[in-house]
């Protein structure tokens, strides 16, 4: 296996939308295996609401079946924020190719990245379609159909949104966080 796709985030909570980012990369021919690796915390966050264990839990529940699908305790591991560069060298080191899968949400961000310049040259960039962002033509467009966020859902938080396997845990959490039930 030379060649991966990283789709990594905070993943607070984890919704449906991930679940289509990953069957839509299932159809890259190229790509032996997806590696989704939850944050400790982003770094462009000062906090999270559910705790990166619980979530890293509730990632490998939701995608334990799936063939050549890996959950990454990676960065959850390290106990901090760490910049993607960081990961991408490490995985580099296992690894001879890297997609490196962002929600179109986070165009407007990347150039403020940690050595962003340096990031782009060692991996190939797959954005995901969201928001009716336009996505410019230097990236590979990943089309994905469905308008969940993880922010809206701390906002508003809806059974249905959740992926199945772990949905009333998920729902109970953010209950009990002071989240708006529907």
């Amino acid at each position: 296996m030379d060649t991966i796709a990283l789709f990594g985030g905070s993943f607070d909570p984890p919704h449906i939308g991930h679940e289509a980012v990953i069957k839509a990369l299932k159809k890259f021919k190229d790509i032996d295996k997806i590696i989704i690796m939850p944050t400790f915390l982003n770094p462009f966050k000062s906090d999270f609401y559910a705790p990166s264990s619980l979530r890293l839990k509730w990632l490998k529940e939701i995608f334990n079946e799936e063939t050549n699908v890996e959950i990454s305790d990676y960065e959850v591991l390290q106990n901090r924020q760490v910049p993607t560069i960081e990961t991408i060298k490490y995985l580099l080191k296992s690894y001879n190719k890297i997609y490196l899968v962002i929600g179109a949400d986070n165009l407007a961000k990347l150039s403020e990245w940690n050595s962003y310049d340096e990031l782009n040259k060692l991996v190939t960039f797959v954005v995901a379609q969201r928001d009716g962002i336009e996505i410019p033509s230097e990236f590979i467009v990943l089309k994905v159909d469905n308008k969940t966020s993880s922010t809206h859902l701390r906002e508003q938080m809806e059974l249905s949104k959740l992926p199945k396997k772990c949905a009333k845990e998920i729902y109970d959490f953010y209950k009990e966080e002071h989240c708006k039930i529907e």
